[in-house]
C-alpha cells in the first residue's frame, strides 16, 4: 500500500482593523473586491459573485506592464456571512489544477483575525506563485481596510 500524496498548501493569517462585516463586504462584493483582489502588477478588469453555496466567483486581472490577461474563477462550497468562506479556484487557462480556498473571519480585540487557507495546489512552484499573489492582495486589503 502507498502512501497518498499531500498536495502543497499555504496558510496566511492577518489581523485587521476592521469589523468583520467589512471584511466579508471586500471579499464578496465585486465593487469592493476591485479595489484590492490581486498583486501590485495587476488592475482587476471585473470582478463578478453570486455568493451563496453553488454560485460563482470569476475575477479577471490584466498586467500593468505587459497587458497579459488572467482569469480566475470557482464556485463557493460553503458561506457562512462575516465567518467563513470556501470557494474553488482555477484559472481559465489551466482548469485541471483546480485547488480550494477557505477564509475564515475572527473577531479579536477591535478587529478581526483573517485566516486564508489556500490547499490542493498542483506543485510547490504553483503554491509559491499563489503565495507571492495572495500576499500582495492582503496587504493592499488591509491598506483598503485602515
Amino acid at each position: 500500500m502507498t502512501a497518498l500524496a499531500t498536495k502543497p498548501s499555504l496558510t496566511l493569517v492577518r489581523q485587521l482593523k476592521a469589523t468583520p462585516a467589512s471584511v466579508y463586504a471586500a471579499w464578496t462584493d465585486p465593487k469592493i473586491m476591485a479595489q484590492w483582489f490581486g498583486p501590485h502588477h495587476t488592475h482587476i478588469v471585473s470582478a463578478e459573485t453570486d455568493v451563496r453555496v453553488g454560485g460563482k466567483f470569476r475575477v479577471v486581472m490584466r498586467e500593468i506592464e505587459s497587458g497579459e490577461i488572467h482569469d480566475v474563477s470557482g464556485v463557493y462550497r460553503e458561506v457562512e456571512p462575516e465567518r467563513k468562506l470556501v470557494f474553488s479556484w482555477a484559472w481559465v487557462s489551466m482548469p485541471e489544477r483546480e485547488s480550494l480556498v477557505t477564509v475564515s473571519f475572527h473577531p479579536v480585540g477591535e478587529g478581526v483575525e483573517l485566516t486564508l487557507l489556500h490547499e490542493q495546489f498542483f506543485d510547490e512552484p504553483t503554491r509559491d506563485s499563489h503565495n507571492g499573489g495572495w500576499t500582495e492582495s492582503l496587504d493592499k486589503l488591509e491598506r483598503l481596510l485602515a
